[in-house]
This record gives structure tokens, sequence and C-alpha cells, in this order.
């Protein structure tokens, strides 16, 4: 039985993600090692899986016409950095100088 470890690249499907798995094969006239990625459909049942999830996929029969993967486990989260949580407040003691000079800001288009 094939296991194969990839990363999820998409989620936007109910139950199902989609895998990028990578592999260097070497080119036979240059001998140089080129890296090809293979996108692969999966199933997963408890849409556990986020986008940059490493994953382990492992065979099973047929689900849908491209989709013949399960996901077996996560191995590593991906890093989700929530934009309200993680900026720092830079403007503190001036907040009140910045926002009114950005309202006296005019945007004007050159037609």
């Amino acid at each position: 039985m094939r296991r194969i470890i990839g990363i999820v690249v998409s989620n936007k499907m109910q139950k199902s993600v989609v895998v990028a798995v990578d592999r260097f094969t070497q080119h036979p006239l240059y001998k140089k090692y080129v890296k090809k990625t293979t996108r692969l459909m999966a199933h997963d049942e408890a849409n556990a899986c986020n986008i940059g999830d490493r994953v382990r996929l492992n065979p099973s029969r047929p689900l849908s016409k491209r989709k013949a993967w399960v996901v077996a486990e996560i191995l590593q989260r991906a890093k989700i950095y929530e934009m309200g949580v993680a900026l720092p407040q830079v403007l503190s003691d001036d907040e009140d100088d910045v926002l009114d000079a950005l309202g006296n800001l005019k945007v004007s288009t050159a037609a």
C-alpha cells in the first residue's frame, strides 16, 4: 500500500481537498534533477484540513471521477495569521493626528 505525503493547496470543496505532491526526477539527457508536482484530490471526511497543512494520503477505491485518495492524518498544521490579532498597535499617541491627516487627503483620478 503506497502512502503519499503532500501539502494542501485547496479546501474550497465540501469534504474534499487538493493536495500537491512534489517529486524529483532526473532529466534523461541533461541529468539535472527537476521538481515535478502532482495535484491529487483527496477525501477529507471531517473538513479538518486547511491550506498549507502537511497531510498523509492513503489510497482508496474511486470515490468520484478524480478522487481516489483519503486523508489519513494531518502531520503538520499551517500557521494561520489573523489580521486583527497579529498586528501591533503602532499609532497609540498620535492616532488622532494621523486620522485627521488621512481625512484631509483627497484622491484625484486623471481621466
